[in-house]
């Protein structure tokens, strides 16, 4: 049963019993001068209204009791006991909507072997900006090698901790799913791919569902990394024949993944064509990564020369360009430009998501490669569009691997996966940032109960994005489609 009550019931009973709270404590409490360790971390973060409680244990497992009270600045508050912080969602929702703006001051006290702590109290800030997102999409998957189990793409509502399935790889006799990729948050508009027996691009425009063929014959590609042009006539792709190699000497990095080729095209999809120029698929480099500005007129890619894999691997390092684009004709410009060079910063540079207000483009920097997740010196960056300058996102980054990123449509949120957890599995994180790019702390994903949720959950959260209303999906029906041969051809142009 849930304990989270208003304040003033809260007072009652406390004025009737001992029970343990920060209001009426036990005669044999100690005041510690120092916050409580407390997860997740929540100290001084700053969330939206409409999040879901923000549940939180003591990070000591030699706590059997934790007691809370919460209080707005802007009014109201709220109380609960147990072995973690589980607040009801409707209470917790109208104290934040009461409270946006202000700051939620979080009072703890702690019983461990039967003697009882009271901590600093500490903030969590309510945002003026609302999230304006229905919820988050991502694959959750193993963090394996050669072998990848058991995946799904999931969604899961912001709002509460409610998680359903949108697809599962169990009833497709075990293929692999690749990352589910919307357009701007569109739920109607998004694309994955399927690697298998039965593989294909499969693409949905407005409950229009088409059935690619998963390999080009003729220019012998997949369709991978895929990013909509902000019309959805088109779809940015590139091409990876990718590899991948351990490491024996190094033990803070397991695995290296790279590419032995990759280029960049674009994919018509009222036509059928692939759209190939040789100025973004060049020889003897490797384009990667590509994403539309919010505009629609430019499209951003990674670029690296070619290296000789795999003894020179670490080598390789991408630098981000752009190239103008015309949606009428579907053709890109005729010269790129560089806006950082791997050369000037000897790093590479790999994921850019401009922000959909086309203030920010923001990346992950890591010293070679592109694949991010593996390597612990990954860190987010910023680059503002407007000024040229790129910085790093110290706010936001840790020790070990920060990774794939998105932005809410409304470019005052972003989510990305991060390592600094427990250094194996990657968790989601949110914060905010204004229009002067200042940032908050970051916030991982709420879940009931974390400590015993995220111990028992053995898999990756892969590639989020935000959706603005949840993604409908007829899943049987899905599944036919899949095992099905039917597919649609491509064509050059």
């Amino acid at each position: 049963m849930r304990k989270a009550k208003t304040s003033s019931l809260c007072s009652c009973l406390l004025g009737i019993c001992l029970f343990v709270a920060c209001t009426s404590l036990p005669k044999d409490v100690t005041h510690v001068d120092e916050q409580p360790a407390i997860y997740p971390d929540y100290i001084g973060v700053t969330i939206p209204t409409g999040i879901a409680p923000l549940d939180f244990t003591m990070a000591d497992d030699s706590v059997t009791t934790i007691d809370v009270e919460v209080k707005g600045s802007l009014g109201g508050s709220l109380h609960t006991n147990g072995i973690y912080a589980d607040f009801e969602i409707d209470v917790w929702h109208e104290l934040l909507e009461q409270n946006k703006g202000g700051v939620l001051t979080v009072t703890v006290c702690a019983e461990r072997n039967g003697k009882w702590k009271k901590y600093q109290d500490f903030p969590i800030y309510v945002s003026n900006d609302s999230l304006g997102e229905w919820g988050i999409t991502y694959r959750r998957i193993a963090p394996g090698y050669e072998f990848y189990g058991h995946m799904g793409i999931y969604q899961r509502e912001l709002s509460t901790f409610e998680e359903t399935a949108l697809l599962d790889n169990g009833q497709l006799n075990g293929q692999c799913i690749n990352c589910h990729t919307a357009n701007r948050t569109n739920p109607d508009m998004y694309v994955f791919h399927i690697r298998g027996k039965h593989g294909a691009t499969v693409m949905n425009r407005s409950h229009d569902i088409e059935k690619l063929k998963a390999t080009n014959d003729t220019l012998g590609i997949t369709m991978v990394y895929p990013y909509w042009h902000p019309n959805g006539r088109y779809c940015a792709f590139s091409t990876n024949k990718t590899s991948q190699m351990f490491h024996t000497a190094n033990p803070a990095k397991r695995i290296e993944v790279y590419d032995s080729q990759s280029d960049v095209f674009v994919y018509d999809t009222e036509t059928q064509n692939i759209l190939c120029d040789t100025l973004i698929m060049k020889k003897y480099w490797a384009e990667n990564t590509p994403s539309f500005s919010p505009d629609g007129k430019w499209l951003y890619f990674t670029t690296a020369l070619r290296q000789i894999y795999p003894t020179d691997y670490d080598k390789e390092k991408y630098s981000l360009c752009r190239v103008s684009f015309d949606e009428t004709s579907g053709k890109i410009g005729t010269y790129v430009d560089t806006l950082i060079c791997a050369n000037k910063t000897g790093k590479s540079v790999t994921w850019p998501r401009p922000s959909y207000n086309g203030r920010y483009l923001m990346y992950t920097q890591i010293d070679y490669g592109y694949f991010s997740i593996w390597h612990p010196e990954a860190d987010l960056w910023l680059l503002d569009l407007k000024t040229g300058e790129s910085r790093a996102m110290d706010e936001v980054n840790s020790t070990r691997a920060e990774s794939f990123h998105n932005w809410s449509k409304n470019s005052r949120w972003f989510l990305f996966t991060s390592r600094r957890d427990d250094g194996l599995y990657t968790r989601i994180y949110l914060a905010s940032i204004d229009g002067n790019g200042k940032i908050t702390k970051p916030f991982m994903l709420p879940q009931r109960n974390p400590k015993e949720y995220y111990r028992r959950l053995m898999y990756s959260y892969n590639t989020p994005d935000f959706t603005d209303r949840s993604v409908n999906i007829d899943k049987a029906a899905t599944y036919r489609e899949i095992e099905s041969d039917e597919r649609t051809e491509t064509k050059m142009r």
